[in-house]
């Protein structure tokens, strides 16, 4: 199960996970993503992994193609960190812009 809310807030928007981030449910959180980013810029939305319990190989696809096009990823359980600084790793590897303290 997971379950998705967003919070706007004047320059951006939080987009907080709780569950799982797996099967059918990363479509649910694409969906979402691709409305929000259509809204307003990649770059002033975060995602908040902090209740966040699993994330497959295809969640993990989809945080990295948001990263990548400028989302901030936050996280503060030991697994969603972990996850969070492989992701940056491998776009830092990949070439991409990286600032860290929680932004891209």
């Amino acid at each position: 199960m997971l379950r998705i809310y967003i919070v706007t807030r004047p320059g951006g928007a939080t987009v907080k996970l709780a569950g799982r981030v797996a099967g059918r449910w990363v479509d649910d959180v694409r969906a979402c993503w691709r409305r929000l980013a259509a809204t307003r810029e990649a770059s002033s939305i975060r995602i908040d992994l902090d209740a966040v319990t699993f994330i497959d190989t295809a969640g993990k696809a989809l945080l990295w193609a948001m990263h990548k096009q400028g989302a901030a990823l936050a996280a503060s359980g030991s697994m969603t960190r972990a996850i969070v600084k492989e992701i940056r790793h491998a776009s830092r590897e990949r070439g991409a812009t990286v600032v860290e303290g929680g932004q891209n």
